[in-house]
């Protein structure tokens, strides 16, 4: 058994693109502030600009990305989890109607240009489809064997987090727009879906990609082994994600509700005064 090698990547093909967001962010952050008196851009924000930026280095600098690309198939979806799936929500959380002002109505001419395309049933599309396509074993291969496809990979993963979590968190809202049990509806079609390719890897007896079957064996764990914990990590990291995503989204409603009720009661009791 071979001890692996850890270490950081600082490849500054990686780490300038980090770069730019956070100077990006927090210039914007800072005019945010003073043109709104810190409404839109507050603390909240700021967490989770910052939990997005350790997500992404946690992605890209640690030595995950060394034992994904090394040693362990494992990692290597855990890296995509980060990349794909976490880092996508947090910067959409970080950012607000305030923050994004300079883009608002580019976006909204985006979204009337984009018609029918624009429906949030779209995310889910782009995201199932660049999940899938990068796991077909020939690219999945094809991006561990070659840096600039490796690259390309982990930008159609985070576009494609950012496609499906936009119609759920929507920074500047847009026409169309979820609401009620169709928000559950969405999350759970989205998590569900991606969830299998989760179970499918979990309960392989087959190593799906070859590059895996010739790389040194650390930790005791076998091809098959490594393929397994990974679409565990996959399948875990979904159904955690579904249902804090649920929790969260339940409390809203029902403080939406109960705000919706209250304003129905001032507007009944000023009714007779009037």
């Amino acid at each position: 058994m071979t001890h692996p090698h850890l270490h950081w990547t600082f490849d500054a093909a990686q780490l300038i693109p980090v770069g730019l967001w956070v100077v990006i962010y927090l210039r914007r952050f800072i005019h945010a502030r003073e043109e709104a008196g810190g409404r839109g851009a507050g603390p909240l924000q700021l967490a989770a600009f910052a939990g997005s930026v350790l997500v992404m280095l946690a992605a890209l600098v640690s030595p995950i990305d060394g034992l994904g690309e090394d040693y362990l198939f494992s990692m290597h979806m855990a890296q995509h989890i980060l990349l794909g799936d976490i880092a996508p929500l947090l910067v959409l959380l970080s950012l607000s109607r305030v923050i994004m002002r300079p883009l608002t109505r580019r976006l909204m001419s985006v979204e009337r240009a984009l018609g029918p395309l624009a429906h949030p049933a779209t995310g889910i599309a782009v995201w199932l489809t660049l999940i899938y396509v990068w796991h077909i074993p020939a690219m999945y291969d094809a991006a561990l064997n070659h840096g600039a496809v490796h690259a390309l990979e982990h930008t159609c993963f985070f576009a494609g987090g950012i496609a499906v979590w936009w119609p759920l968190i929507q920074p500047v809202p847009m026409r169309r727009r979820l609401t009620g049990l169709g928000i559950f509806a969405y999350l759970l079609v989205a998590k569900f879906c991606i969830g299998g390719l989760g179970i499918f890897l979990t309960w392989s007896h087959g190593v799906a990609y070859p590059y895996y079957e010739h790389v040194p064996r650390i930790w005791g764990l076998s091809p098959i082994e490594d393929q397994n914990l990974g679409g565990a990590i996959m399948m875990v990291e979904q159904s955690i994600v579904l249902v804090i995503a649920f929790a969260i989204l339940f409390v809203r409603m029902l403080l939406q509700s109960e705000e919706d009720e209250l304003r129905r009661e001032r507007f009944e009791d000023a009714a007779p005064v009037a």
